[in-house]
C-alpha cells in the first residue's frame, strides 16, 4: 500500500525537484509544535515509513497525541535511519547473519535475502589492550599484538564487509565507535533514496546515546534487536515519557564537562528516568559546546534513560563545519531542520515544548568531582574524596564499602620495582588511564590535561614508575591537535598513546607489574584505578583494582602524580620538587580561558578532513588481510573464535507451542545491580576458568587466550548468594557440590533439568552485551526472576526467548521467603498477553505470581518463535 501521507511530500529546494521531504508542518496539526523535539523525530519516521502494515496511521496519531498517550503504555514502531556496531557486539551480529544465511538455505529460502537493508557501520575499537605502556613504541606493539590475537576475527569481519551489502567496516586503530560517529559518521540529516529526513541511529553499545549531543536521536539496543533493524524491522517501543532537563547559569572556571555529567548522572538517578527520554533545554545549553553535550549524552545509560537528547541548534551546525563536513550539505541540513521545525534556539523560551516533568540544574552549582568507588552514579566532590574513601574502607561490603578491619586501614606493603623500593597502601593508585569516548572526544578536557601535564613537568613533578599510565584517544584527531598545540602529554609523565580504542574503559587494561599484584595480594589492599571513563563496576577495570573512580582527564593526571586517592588537594601538595618546594594542584590547574585559547587556535576543520578521508584505508595490516569471497561463510571446526551458533539447530517453519517450565533449578541467586560484566565479562580470561580449560584443550597457551569479549557468568567479583565468597561458582543442588557455573550448568543440562536465575534490582545493568543473554540461553537458563531489569538486557533476553519475570510490586525473594534451593515450575498459559501475571509453583508447596515482562505484542510474537532471530529466519524462508 502507498504511504497515506504522500500529500505532504515536497522538494526542499524547487531547483532540485527529485530531492524531497515529508513536510510535517503540512499536517496542520497544532499538537506538533508542542511535541518534544525528540518525539518529533519518532513522528517523522512514522509518517515517512507509514505503510499500514509495519507502521500504521494509528501509530502516527498516537505519536502526535503524545501528551495524552505517553501515560497509556502504548506501543509505537520506530525505524532508525542506520545502525552502528562495535566489534565485541558486532562480531556476534555478523556471525548470526552468516548462520541465518545457512538456516534460510536449509529451509529452502534464498540465503542472500539475509542482508542489511539500512546503512550499517561497524567500528573495530574493543579489541586492543594495554599490554605495553611507558615505552616509545607502545602503540605499535599493542596494535601488532591486537592483530596477532584477533587475526581470525578480523578476517571474518572483512569477509562480512564483502559478503553483505550496506555493511561498512572502520578498521582497528581508527578510534572509538562513538567519537568516530560524532566526528565523521553522523549525518544529522540523511540524504537517502531521494529523501531528506532526520538522522537517527541504534547501536549495539549502550553509549550510542553520545550522538544525542549532536542532535541525532540514538540509543543502545541489544545485538539481537539491532539485527532485526538491519533486516528492515522497526523497533517496537513503548511511547516514552520525556523529562525536560533545564540547564541555567554558567559553569565555574575550574569545572569541566566531566564534573557536569557526573553531577547530572547522580541527579537523574535520584529523579528516576529509566525507560524515559531526557531532553535538555534552557539558556544553559547554549553555554555548552557540542563536545560538552556529547559528554553528557554519553553517560545516559549511567543515569538510566533511553536517550539524552540535545536538539540541533546553530552550535550543532557550527560543529559540522568545524569537523570538516561538506558545507553545501551542512546548509541543506539547516534548511531542512528549519522547514520541519526541528532547529532549536535554546535562548528562546517560546520554543520550549511540553514535557512529562521538568527538573533543573544551575551549572554554577557544579563542583569538581569524581564517581566511585564501584558505580558511576556515586558522585563524590573532589574536596571529599579522601574522607569518603576512608569511610568506604571500613563500611560494610557493598557499593560504598570494603569491610576492611579498622586496624588494617593504614597497612603498608613494601615492594621492589625495577631495582627500587616502593610502598603500597589502601588507596594507592596503580592504574591511571585517560580513556573512553566520554572524555577523549572533548578537546577542552583533553587540552586541559595536556596543559596540566606540561605545567606539572615544568614544576618538577612526575609519576611513580609502577603506576600503569595510558592515553587511548577516541580518534586520530585528538593526537593531531595535542601534538600541533605542543600540549602532548610529555614523556616525563608517561601518558603515552597506547592505542585508539576503548581499552581500559572496557576492561582491556592489560596486566599490572607482577610485583605490584603480589603487594596488593599480600596486603589484601584496596588498590585504585582512576580513569576518564563511564563505567567503574567492580571487576570491570582490572581484577586487582577493587576501587575505581571516574574522573576528568586533568584529575586522572593529578591523582597519578599524587599516587593515592587519599589526598586533600586543598590542604596537601601533589608533590615536592627537587628544590624542596611543595606543589599544589591549584598551582598547575589550567584556567578555562587558557584552554579555550588553545582550542580556538588548534582544533580546526583541516585536521578532521585529513584524519577521516583516509580512515578506511590507512591501516596497512587490515589492508593486507586475506578474506574469503564466498556468500556463505565456510566455518572452521577447529576455530576457538568464530563458530556457527547452535541457536538455529533443528529449526522448522512450523511454530512450537511454548510449554510450562517444569521443576527448574536455580543456577544462581543474586542481589541488586548485577551487570552484564558479571554475566559476560569482557576482560582477560583467568587461567583457572572453564574457558581457559577449554582453550587449553584446543592447544592454546595462556598468551593466546585473549579476552572474554573477543571470544558467562565468569567475573571474579560475581556474588552468588549460594557461595560465601566472590567468584564464578555455584552449588549443583542434586549432588551438593560447589562447581564453576559452566560445569554445574552442563550437569543440569545432561540430566535434562531446566534452569532459572534469581536476581534483585537493575539486573543486566551496564554494557549492551547480547552474549549476556546468549550465554545463559546456551547454559540452559529458561527464565530470570528479578525485581527490575536494565532496558537493553531485558530486550536481549526476549530476543533469545528467555522469559524475563518480575516480582509483583512490594515483593522480592526476601518477602516471599525464597532461598533459591527450591525447584520452580512456571505455568505458561496458552493465551499470552503483554505484561500478564503468571503463576509459579515451588516443590515446597508455595505458590506466587510474577509479571511476565513481554511488554508488547511484537515481543510475544518473538517468544512464540523462540526468539527474534528465529522469527526473522522463518519470515525470510517463507
Amino acid at each position: 500500500m502507498s504511504n497515506p501521507f504522500v500529500q505532504i511530500v515536497e522538494p526542499l529546494d524547487p531547483k532540485q525537484p527529485l530531492k524531497k521531504f515529508f513536510n510535517l508542518s503540512k499536517l496542520e496539526d497544532v499538537r506538533y509544535a508542542h511535541l518534544p523535539f525528540s518525539i518529533r523525530i519518532l513522528l517523522e519516521a512514522a509518517v515517512r515509513n507509514c505503510d499500514e502494515f509495519l507502521v500504521k496511521k494509528g501509530d502516527v496519531e498516537n505519536i502526535l497525541n503524545w501528551k495524552v498517550m505517553q501515560h497509556k503504555n502504548v506501543e509505537v514502531p520506530f525505524k532508525p535511519a542506520r545502525v552502528i556496531l562495535q566489534d565485541f557486539t558486532g562480531v556476534p551480529a555478523v556471525v548470526d547473519f552468516a548462520a541465518m544465511r545457512d538456516a534460510v538455505k536449509k529451509l529452502g529460502g534464498d540465503p542472500e535475502k539475509i542482508n542489511p537493508i539500512c546503512p550499517v557501520d561497524l567500528v573495530i575499537d574493543h579489541s586492543i589492550q594495554v599490554d605495553f605502556n611507558r615505552q616509545p613504541d607502545s602503540l605499535q606493539k599493542n596494535q601488532e599484538l591486537e592483530f596477532e590475537r584477533n587475526k581470525e576475527r578480523f578476517e571474518f569481519l572483512k569477509w562480512g564487509s564483502q559478503a553483505f551489502k550496506n555493511l561498512r567496516i572502520i578498521p582497528p586503530g581508527s578510534g572509538i565507535i562513538h567519537q568516530v560517529n560524532l566526528e565523521y559518521l553522523a549525518r544529522v540529516v540523511m540524504d537517502q533514496d531521494g529523501y531528506y529526513y532526520p538522522d537517527s541511529v541504534v547501536g549495539t553499545d549502550s553509549h550510542t546515546t553520545m550522538i544525542d549531543g549532536l542532535g541525532v536521536l540514538g540509543w543502545g539496543v541489544g545485538g539481537i534487536e539491532a539485527e532485526a533493524v538491519m533486516l528492515g524491522q522497526p523497533i517496537s517501543m513503548v511511547l516514552p515519557e520525556v523529562v525536560g532537563y533545564k540547564l541555567v547559569g554558567n559553569p565555574q572556571p575550574l569545572v569541566t564537562s566531566t564534573d557536569i555529567v557526573l553531577t547530572i548522572t547522580k541527579h537523574l538517578r535520584q529523579v528516576g528516568v529509566v525507560g524515559k527520554f531526557v531532553e535538555f533545554f534552557g539558556p544553559g545549553v547554549a553555554q555548552l559546546s557540542i563536545a560538552d553535550r556529547a559528554t553528557i549524552a554519553n553517560m545516559c545509560p549511567e543515569y538510566g534513560a533511553t536517550a539524552a537528547y540535545f536538539p540541533v541548534d546553530d552550535i550543532s551546525i557550527g560543529y559540522l563545519v568545524q569537523t570538516g563536513r561538506d558545507k553545501e550539505k551542512v546548509m541543506c541540513t539547516k534548511r531542512y531542520l528549519e522547514a520541519v521545525g526541528m532547529l532549536r534556539d535554546f535562548t528562546n523560551s517560546s520554543q520550549d515544548p511540553d514535557f512529562t516533568q521538568v527538573v533543573e540544574l544551575d551549572l554554577h552549582t557544579v563542583v569538581p568531582c569524581c564517581s566511585g568507588p564501584k558505580r558511576p552514579q556515586d558522585k563524590v566532590a573532589v574536596s571529599d574524596m579522601k574522607k569518603d574513601f576512608e569511610t568506604c574502607l571500613g563500611a560494610k561490603q557493598g557499593f560504598k564499602g570494603f569491610q576492611i578491619a579498622p586496624d588494617r586501614h593504614n597497612s603498608i606493603v613494601k615492594f621492589n620495582f625495577e631495582g627500587h623500593e616502593f610502598e603500597l597502601a589502601h588507596g594507592s593508585v596503580v592504574i591511571a588511564a585517560i580513556t573512553s569516548c566520554t572524555n577523549t572526544s572533548n578537546p577542552s578536557v583533553m587540552l586541559g590535561a595536556g596543559l596540566l601535564a606540561k605545567k606539572a613537568v615544568e614544576a618538577g613533578l612526575t609519576v611513580k614508575p609502577y603506576i600503569k599510565t595510558s592515553l587511548s584517544p577516541g580518534s586520530g584527531v585528538v593526537t593531531y591537535y595535542l601534538r600541533e598545540s605542543g600540549r602532548f602529554f610529555t614523556v616525563v609523565l608517561w601518558f603515552d598513546v597506547v592505542g585508539y580504542g576503548c581499552m581500559t574503559c572496557i576492561g582491556n587494561s592489560g596486566p599490572l607489574p607482577e610485583s605490584v599484584v603480589e603487594a596488593i595480594t599480600q596486603g589484601d589492599l584496596v588498590a585504585v584505578g582512576v580513569l576518564s571513563g563511564n563505567r567503574n563496576f567492580e571487576g570491570r577495570v582490572h581484577p586487582n583494582t577493587r576501587a575505581n573512580y571516574l574522573a576528568s582527564p586533568p584529575l586522572v593526571i593529578a591523582y597519578a602524580i599524587a599516587g593515592t586517592i587519599r589526598i586533600d588537594f586543598e590542604k596537601e601538595p601533589l608533590g615536592i620538587n627537587a628544590s624542596g618546594k611543595k606543589i599544589f594542584l591549584k598551582d598547575i590547574w589550567p584556567t578555562r580561558n587558557e584552554i579555550q585559547a588553545v582550542e580556538r587556535q588548534f582544533v580546526i576543520p583541516g585536521m578532521f578532513k585529513e584524519v577521516y578521508e583516509k580512515i578506511e584505508t590507512v591501516n596497512k595490516a587490515w589492508n593486507a588481510l586475506d578474506a574469503p569471497s564466498d556468500k556463505l561463510y565456510i566455518w572452521n571446526p577447529k576455530s576457538t573464535y568464530i563458530k556457527s551458533p547452535p541457536f538455529f539447530d533443528g529449526l522448522t517453519l512450523a511454530l512450537q507451542t511454548p510449554k510450562t517450565i517444569e521443576g527448574a533449578y536455580v543456577l544462581l541467586s543474586f542481589g541488586d545491580s548485577v551487570t552484564t560484566d558479571h554475566i559476560s565479562p569482557a576482560g582477560n580470561i583467568a587461567r583457572n576458568s572453564p574457558a581457559a580449560r577449554y582453550l587449553t584443550s584446543r592447544g592454546l597457551t595462556p598468551r593466546e587466550f585473549n579476552s572474554y569479549g573477543s571470544r558467562t557468568f565468569a567475573n571474579i567479583r560475581l556474588v552468588n548468594k549460594f557461595i560465601d565468597k566472590q567468584g564464578p561458582q555455584t552449588i549443583h543442588f542434586p549432588s551438593g557440590e560447589t562447581l564453576d557455573v559452566f560445569d554445574a550448568a552442563e550437569r543440569y543440562k545432561q540430566a535434562g533439568h531446566p534452569l532459572i536465575v534469581l536476581a534483585g534490582k537493575e539486573y543486566g545493568a551496564g554494557s549492551s552485551r547480547d552474549w549476556a543473554a546468549k550465554g545463559p540461553f546456551l547454559l540452559g537458563v529458561k527464565a530470570v526472576l528479578a525485581e527490575s531489569y536494565e532496558r537493553i538486557h531485558r530486550s536481549n533476553l526476549v530476543g533469545m526467548g528467555v522469559i524475563p519475570l518480575q516480582y509483583l510490586p512490594g515483593e522480592d525473594a526476601g518477602t516471599l521467603g525464597l532461598t533459591g534451593r527450591e525447584r520452580y515450575t512456571i505455568i505458561i498459559p496458552e493465551n499470552l498477553k503483554p505484561q500478564m501475571n503468571v503463576q509459579i509453583k515451588l516443590d515446597t508447596g508455595k505458590t506466587f505470581n510474577a509479571i511476565m515482562r513481554f511488554d508488547t505484542d511484537v515481543e510475544l510474537t518473538y517468544f512464540h518463535n523462540g526468539g527474534i532471530l528465529n522469527y526473522m529466519i522463518r519470515k525470510m524462508a517463507s
